[in-house]
C-alpha cells in the first residue's frame, strides 16, 4: 500500500469497519501496530498486531453493540499523522439504549500501514448506555 496517503489509508480503515470486512481493516493496519482504546472505555487497553486488534476491539464491539460505526467527518493531516473528528453510533444489545457521541481518532500512518491510534471519547456516554 505504499504510494497512498495516509489519509486515505485511515480511511479504508473507516470503510472496512463500517463493512465489517476484519480482512480488510487488517490489511490496513501494521504488523507490529499500538492501538490504544482510551482509559475509560470499556474496551479501554492497548493491542497489538492486527489479529489482536480486531479480535480484542472490532469483534468485542460486535457483541455488545447493534450496528457499531465510526463516522469519519474531518481529517486533519500532517505528515504521517491523521486526526479524525468522528461520532460513534450504536444500539447495546443488552440495555437497547442507543449512542451518537463524538470522538477524536489520531493515527500514525508508515509505509502504507497504521502504526498506531489513540482514541479519544466521552466514556461516560458509552458506559451511560451499558447501564440499566
Amino acid at each position: 500500500m505504499t504510494g497512498i496517503s495516509p489519509a486515505d489509508v485511515v480511511r479504508r480503515q473507516y470503510l472496512a469497519s463500517a463493512n465489517g470486512d476484519l480482512e480488510a481493516l487488517r490489511a490496513t493496519l501494521a504488523d507490529d501496530v499500538e492501538w490504544t482504546e482510551m482509559a475509560g472505555f470499556p474496551l479501554a487497553g492497548t493491542y497489538r498486531t492486527p489479529e489482536g486488534v480486531t479480535s480484542a476491539v472490532m469483534e468485542q464491539l460486535g457483541k455488545d453493540w447493534d450496528d457499531w460505526i465510526a463516522h469519519d467527518d474531518t481529517y486533519v493531516v500532517d505528515g504521517e499523522n491523521v486526526v479524525v473528528l468522528a461520532r460513534y453510533t450504536a444500539t447495546n444489545k443488552s440495555t437497547r439504549k442507543d449512542i451518537d457521541v463524538r470522538v477524536a481518532h489520531h493515527f500514525v500512518v508508515r509505509g502504507g500501514r497504521i502504526v498506531r491510534f489513540e482514541q479519544f471519547v466521552d466514556t461516560a456516554k458509552v458506559r451511560d448506555a451499558m447501564s440499566a
